[in-house]
């Protein structure tokens, strides 16, 4: 009789070795090897990998020209802010990873579009699979949010075998799994959590809907840095990463780090209200202060383009003398080297010191800016915040700035400018020349400018 093969596994990662080792050369954890036999070990052929390969259209290679290149057809979230940074809907047989911190409200904006999908026919059935919360709260918080969707199954599980002999019973097309981190399979270890856990069970129910068309959302928990908890590789698996943040205002923001079906520029805004989570419909204004006198020193105005749309966004800054002897800055929402590197510009064009000072950079609304139009509004508000001269009222400002300098063309000016005018302002200081096909009416209000001195004795004058 053949004498049955062992290795040993750690239970944290599901690395084999053929000895035992106190410690895992793969995660580096101590005690976590385990011998088990190959049979049942999860890298070798397993009665639940052979029960996710069935029902395989194809075991073989197929021509590329031979593949129908027809997208299956989305259908809606419910949420308009949320179609948008999808894509334009949800798309079957995708798999969404939500990633946020405790208490933003994932768990509500998963309920509340579980509550609100619509499909071709009107009838989007959904799976809400929670390990983490009882039926009893889930039925409460869809009480507080005013959901009475018939369509809506709840499965309170965490084991992966049990979760997978539902879904191959209920054939939902959506899935919301909340979270992760809770699924657990013995095939990949004991522990739940592990990154083998998390790689194992988040591949099988990938795999599950992508072979049935069925949408599936993964609520994730995010480390105290702010990225997504667990192993990289699973966000590799999925098909979108969205990121749930919100700023000191209150504003909740939607972003997608990763879309294979769309872009990743688009923004979702939300407001957290008693009865969930609301979209807000004109964001126009949402980033905007409004005052009764004018503008004080340090602050400029950018309309921002998001996606499909341009916001307009106050840039604040402020400049102090440094008291530990060398300058720092200070911002949270503008990365600290672009900071730095147009405070360097001024520097070197304009004769002004910011060596001696500490600053101190903001986003009104909080949101997190990116993009490099916003740079040469930057640089005014710095100039305004160090010179003490106030930004002009009714001036709106966008444009990319090169370390000579120059005042560099960005994308969308013609939105940028559009969106401004029917803001009320009266006067854009953008690159020049304006990109071609900008109507005639809106560059009544347009002045082009080549480099950062022509931009500050355009917009400050030359005092």
């Amino acid at each position: 009789m053949a004498k049955k093969k062992t290795v040993f596994e750690c239970i944290e990662c599901g690395h084999q070795d053929p000895k035992w080792l106190g410690r895992c050369p793969s995660c580096g954890k101590w005690n976590t090897m385990e011998q088990v036999s190959l049979s049942n070990s999860g890298s070798s052929g397993n009665s639940l990998s052979d029960f996710l390969s069935t029902g395989l259209s194809s075991k073989s290679s197929v021509m590329l020209h031979d593949v129908n290149s027809s997208e299956l057809p989305r259908f809606s979230s419910g949420f308009i802010e949320i179609d948008r940074v999808l894509g334009g809907g949800i798309m079957r047989g995708s798999a969404v990873l939500l990633g946020g911190e405790p208490g933003i409200g994932k768990s509500t904006l998963m309920m509340q579009i579980a509550g609100a999908v619509k499909s071709e026919d009107n009838t989007g059935k959904v799976l809400y699979i929670s390990g983490e919360e009882s039926a009893n709260q889930l039925k409460m918080r869809a009480d507080r949010l005013g959901i009475k969707s018939p369509n809506i199954e709840l499965l309170i599980e965490s084991d992966l075998r049990k979760i997978l002999d539902v879904l191959d019973s209920s054939r939902p097309e959506l899935v919301i799994l909340d979270s992760i981190q809770t699924v657990v399979s013995e095939e990949a270890g004991k522990v739940p959590g592990t990154v083998n856990q998390v790689k194992y069970c988040g591949h099988s129910l990938i795999t599950w809907c992508k072979n049935n068309n069925s949408a599936i959302f993964f609520i994730a928990h995010v480390t105290k840095e702010g990225i997504i908890a667990g192993p990289k590789i699973v966000e590799h698996m999925v098909d979108t990463v969205l990121y749930f943040d919100h700023s000191n205002s209150g504003i909740r923001f939607v972003r997608a780090a990763k879309n294979r079906f769309g872009s990743v520029d688009e923004l979702g805004l939300f407001t957290m209200e008693s009865t969930g989570l609301r979209e807000v419909k004109d964001p126009s204004t949402l980033f905007l202060i409004q005052r009764d006198g004018g503008i004080p020193p340090g602050i400029a105005t950018v309309p921002v383009y998001e996606g499909t749309r341009a916001l307009m966004v106050e840039i604040q800054a402020l400049t102090i003398p440094a008291k530990s002897g060398f300058s720092r800055i200070y911002s949270d929402r503008i990365d600290n080297n672009r900071v730095s590197r147009i405070a360097a510009v001024l520097e070197k064009n304009l004769n002004l010191r910011f060596a001696d000072q500490d600053i101190y950079v903001n986003v009104a609304g909080g949101i997190k800016l990116n993009e490099v139009g916003i740079e040469l509004a930057l640089a005014c508000a710095l100039y305004s915040a160090r010179t003490g001269i106030p930004f002009p009222t009714e001036t709106a400002v966008a444009g990319e700035i090169s370390l000579a300098g120059e005042i560099r063309p960005t994308a969308h000016m013609e939105r940028r400018v559009k969106t401004s005018a029917e803001m009320g302002y009266k006067r854009f200081i953008g690159p020049n020349p304006v990109e071609t096909g900008t109507s005639k009416s809106l560059q009544g209000i347009y002045r082009g400018v080549s480099n950062i001195s022509e931009s500050i004795q355009s917009i400050f004058g030359k005092g």
